[in-house]
């Protein structure tokens, strides 16, 4: 292939191709060896949803440089789609954290080790809630519930959002509604993640979860913004 005769979009098409297939090679591999080892269904089912965050993104901003017919439609829908994961995503990291550390809410487990826990809060949220607190089975219930509202929230809005768009009913301030909302909401998925972490940190160290949470928060982040213009 002459690549002197490829124009600047032709280009940018191949090397998000080739992106793209790399993304799901490396997918392949990690979910086979998975599937191989499956010794520990719990941990490794989290682990497997948040694996495939990684080709979901790639495809959704693959679609979105397409021009095609019908190519803009599909992308709306695959936005979503996205979106909707990403929510998900944060909330099985929690999820992954609680597992390493042998908790489990639905059953009321919580290690004899961890509890009686100090946390703190920072501003804004000692507005809402007392500035230190001790951990046990309702703050770690409450730490789920502040990761799995963006899980709701985020479905919620984009069929909205959607569906306002198709009505031609969506004007800039509805717009900047939402946007508030879902900045609170992933806001708050977020800190809950921070706030675990940061009291566990010693215990979670073998596991390496801050560089994971990282990319997490990186993606997310860096996707919301990009939205926005």
């Amino acid at each position: 292939m002459d690549m002197s005769t490829l124009d600047r979009g032709q280009i940018t098409l191949l090397g998000s191709s080739f992106c793209v297939m790399l993304s799901m090679h490396f997918t392949v591999q990690l979910l086979s060896q998975h599937l191989f080892y499956w010794k520990n269904p719990k941990e490794q089912k989290a682990i497997i949803i948040i694996i495939l965050m990684a080709p979901i993104y790639a495809i959704d901003s693959f679609v979105g440089l397409l021009d095609i017919r019908g190519s803009k439609a599909f992308f709306m829908f695959l936005d979503s789609i996205k979106e909707c994961y990403e929510a998900l995503v944060i909330a099985k990291f929690l999820a992954l954290m609680y597992s390493y550390l042998n908790i489990s809410i639905s059953k009321n487990i919580v290690p004899d080790g961890i509890k009686g826990r100090e946390i703190q809060h920072s501003f804004p949220m000692t507005l809402f809630q007392p500035r230190t607190f001790r951990l046990n089975h309702h703050t770690l219930k409450l730490l789920k519930y502040w990761t799995w509202q963006f899980v709701i929230i985020r479905p919620l809005c984009s069929i909205l959002m959607i569906t306002l768009q198709l009505l031609g009913m969506y004007p800039t301030w509805v717009s900047w509604t939402f946007t508030i909302i879902l900045n609170i909401s992933v806001s708050l998925a977020l800190y809950s993640l921070v706030v675990f972490y940061h009291v566990f940190a010693k215990e979670l160290e073998p596991h390496k979860p801050l560089a994971k949470f990282m990319c997490i928060k990186g993606i997310v982040f860096f996707c919301f913004w990009q939205a926005l213009n």
